[in-house]
């Protein structure tokens, strides 16, 4: 059984960053990838970003590429996305999600596990 929490949404201006923190429960975090999503209301959830657990490879869509990094701190079980030059089109919840392996990672229906959401809100 994987939990995750999540932490680090909030508002802020055109321009300016926030860093989500993935918390993920357990001595061991026991899955090998962690994925980035959001949704804003009435829209589908999309992907955003992905990184491997293990050698902490990363992709990103290319809405955030460049705008948006993915690290983890392995001692802590905890992953982190840092946002960067944000836009009032990244406002959404953000959701991360684990899986077991890092394959199909761009698939919600790849992660079986989810955290609850947390909301981001970026004014022009």
């Amino acid at each position: 059984q994987v939990q995750l929490v999540e932490s680090g949404g909030g508002l802020v201006q055109a321009g300016g960053s926030l860093r989500l923190s993935c918390a993920a429960s357990g001595r061991t975090f026991s899955s090998d990838a962690m994925g980035w999503f959001r949704q804003a209301p009435g829209k589908e959830r999309e992907f955003v970003a992905a990184i491997r657990w293990s050698g902490g490879s990363t992709y990103s869509t290319d809405s955030v590429k460049g705008r948006f990094t993915l690290s983890r701190d392995v001692a802590k079980n905890t992953g982190y996305l840092q946002m960067n030059s944000l836009k009032p089109e990244d406002t959404a919840v953000y959701y991360c999600a684990a899986a077991r392996v890092y394959s199909n990672f761009r698939s919600v229906s790849s992660y079986a596990y989810w955290g609850q959401g947390t909301q981001v809100t970026v004014s022009s």
